[in-house]
């Protein structure tokens, strides 16, 4: 009985994965004049090349929430990098300095250009499979996202977590390749009725693949566990929501990865 026993357990430890080791580190590099500081991991007990996840931040700036997505992302056996839109350092815990970043580059095509700056950095890892590679991204990410669909960007797909929605421009037509999926709160007040109209009827007539998840008594930031200490009315963070969205987006990789 012991001898059966002890195969039984050296049989299941045989089959269980390795632990992850994930490897992390900040990655300097600038846009312009502007120093930027990303935030890089993977996991160091696989080998060869895998899918790249590029993550962009919330009007936050790269903070301990973001990176805490890049290493689970890591865990998963992906390479994560979280790009920095506003700055080597520059983040905020206050609302109306963090509007002020965003504003920054919001609607002018910096914004654009500083993504796409950040997108070449994950492909430039030697350890990404360059044929593979995701953008998501939370809030302000989420827009960020969407816009380097919108303007061409060689990636997979691009997952828009609470993200604002914007409409492609005439100047996008049959530029986007990317697929999209956009994960919204039903009860997200920040972003307006016309604002999704307007991002769907875009979809419809660039004949994109995209899609568009809503979650019921859900509001905006539903991901982000800190969200209920901003004090700020209509962010409110939703466990089910932030764990139904994470596994959507697993579902769309293994399809846009396959």
């Amino acid at each position: 009985m012991k001898k059966k026993f002890f195969f039984l357990l050296v049989i299941l430890l045989i089959s269980l994965p390795a632990h992850a080791k994930v490897v992390s580190r900040s990655v300097e590099y600038k846009h312009g004049d502007t120093v930027l500081q990303g935030y890089m991991a993977h996991d160091d007990s696989k080998t060869g090349k895998r899918p790249g996840v590029l993550v962009v931040h919330e009007w936050w700036g790269l903070n301990d929430y973001v990176r805490s997505r890049v290493n689970k992302l890591a865990q998963m056996g992906y390479v994560a990098f979280a790009l920095d839109m506003y700055g080597k350092n520059v983040w905020t815990t206050d609302p109306n300095k963090a509007k002020e970043l965003m504003g920054h580059l919001q609607g002018s095509p910096l914004l654009r250009e500083r993504a796409n700056v950040g997108l070449e950095i994950l492909r430039k890892n030697q350890l990404v499979d360059t044929r593979k590679i995701a953008a998501i991204g939370y809030c302000f990410g989420g827009t960020t996202v969407l816009e380097l669909a919108y303007g061409g960007a060689n990636v997979a797909g691009v997952a828009s977590f609470h993200g604002g929605l914007t409409a492609l421009k005439p100047e996008d037509d049959g530029k986007i390749k990317a697929k999209v999926l956009v994960l919204h709160g039903a009860d997200d007040g920040f972003i307006s009725a016309d604002a999704i109209t307007a991002f769907q009827e875009g979809m419809r007539k660039a004949n994109a693949d995209w899609q568009m998840v809503y979650f019921g008594g859900t509001v905006h930031s539903f991901s982000n566990p800190g969200a209920d200490k901003m004090g700020i009315k209509g962010i409110a963070y939703n466990r089910k929501a932030d764990e139904r969205s994470w596994s959507y987006m697993q579902v769309f990789f293994r399809e846009i990865f396959k």
